[in-house]
């Protein structure tokens, strides 16, 4: 009797993060340099939250919406909004979807060739 042993191999679920950058722009940017903030969020709806949390300390207004960014994000693969204050671009948002455990590739690596052992 021949029995055969079939294994398989663990697949990896491929899954997303919303990366959210702070990028200062303008020329308010050349008078005092900062540095891009980045923020990393497993849920969409957590990091609409804190951005709508952060600008409102702030002091900003909110023009960010979840429905904006869903629809930004489906058709654009990422969301983007400027924010001024008398007609001087202070900083951007911008939220991109970042892929955690991507399909194993092999990274353009060839097999090994070998020696026969004679």
């Amino acid at each position: 009797m021949l029995i055969l042993k079939i294994t398989t191999v663990p697949t990896m679920k491929t899954k997303y993060v919303y990366e959210m950058a702070v990028i200062p722009i303008g020329s308010l940017n050349t008078i005092r340099k900062k540095e891009t903030h980045y923020a990393y969020f497993s849920n969409l709806r957590k990091t609409i939250e804190c951005l709508t949390t952060v600008l409102a300390l702030n002091g900003w207004p909110i023009r960010v919406t979840y429905s904006s960014v869903y629809r930004s994000l489906q058709l654009r693969d990422k969301y983007t909004r400027d924010f001024e204050v008398g007609g001087n671009k202070v900083f951007r948002v911008q939220i991109m979807t970042k892929e955690l455990n991507p399909a194993l590739t092999t990274l353009g690596i060839e097999e090994m060739p070998y020696n026969r052992v004679k």
